[in-house]
């Protein structure tokens, strides 16, 4: 069985290496920074041992480096078990000021890149009846994100397509499994690069990957959490008037920006 997971150099990509290798999945490791990604899988063999690990750069936010990621991998595995889309970044500050650029390489990494992967390894998930995909989403994707507005979209953009997807392969009776994570706030790389703050405490990413992969596996939601208190903020979310959502997220980020 084999398990590609893109952001596989840190935080929860990382910790979710280390939760299949522990189930005996051999895997393919996928982030920007190769010499990142070495330590990684030095870690997991000391670890495990006879776990075979591939390493593969690719800039996600790069449609051409994103295809040749999958042609790569389908020339030399034929076919994945898991694919774990993980990468992803967010940017704290008002729309108009924050950067266009940096808006742009986003939309790419969060929406781009996963929804290129997803449609190209799910054609050969069809095909073999078989097959497991997790998009890492956020609780961002369930409510407007004043501050971080770009970032909230992307997960909402994430959050809405495994949806659609999971009803069509149910209506084919297709045994394909896909599903949305959606963590709250994780202690991580991702809250410091983003400058944000949240009224929530952060949870370990060890704690989120082992969550995150075990629900996969085992459960048929299509759209699950990572702890009840995240549950229940989502369920809120949808009862809740936008505009008090909104005023919520906009004074927790404020505090950030002042």
């Amino acid at each position: 069985m084999i398990s590609l997971i893109t952001g596989a150099s840190s935080g929860i990509g990382k910790d979710m290496a280390f939760e299949f290798a522990g189930r005996g999945y051999d895997l393919i490791l996928v982030a920007r920074s190769l010499d990142r990604l070495k330590e990684v899988k030095n870690e997991i063999i000391k670890k495990y041992g006879k776990c075979n690990v591939e390493i593969m750069k690719c800039d996600v936010s790069d449609i051409e480096s994103v295809k040749k990621l999958y042609d790569d991998v389908r020339n030399k595995f034929v076919n994945i078990d898991v694919l774990v889309n993980n990468a992803g970044f967010g940017d704290c500050g008002k729309f108009y000021e924050t950067d266009l650029e940096k808006d742009i390489s986003m939309i790419n990494t969060n929406i781009l890149g996963l929804h290129i992967l997803t449609k190209l390894f799910l054609r050969d998930m069809v095909k073999a009846n078989s097959g497991y995909i997790l998009n890492v989403a956020s609780i961002a994707g369930f409510m407007p994100g004043p501050l971080m507005a770009t970032y909230y979209s992307t997960k909402a953009y994430v959050v809405r397509l495994t949806r659609a997807i999971a009803k069509e392969l149910k209506s084919v009776n297709s045994k394909v499994r896909i599903a949305a994570y959606c963590p709250g706030p994780v202690d991580t790389e991702f809250n410091k690069n983003a400058n944000v703050t949240f009224s929530l405490k952060g949870q370990s990413s060890s704690d989120v990957a082992r969550i995150g992969v075990k629900r996969l596996l085992k459960s048929k939601k299509v759209v699950y959490f990572s702890s009840l208190s995240i549950r229940i903020v989502a369920c809120l979310a949808k009862i809740m008037p936008e505009s008090f959502m909104a005023n919520q997220a906009y004074r927790t980020q404020n505090r950030k920006l002042r």
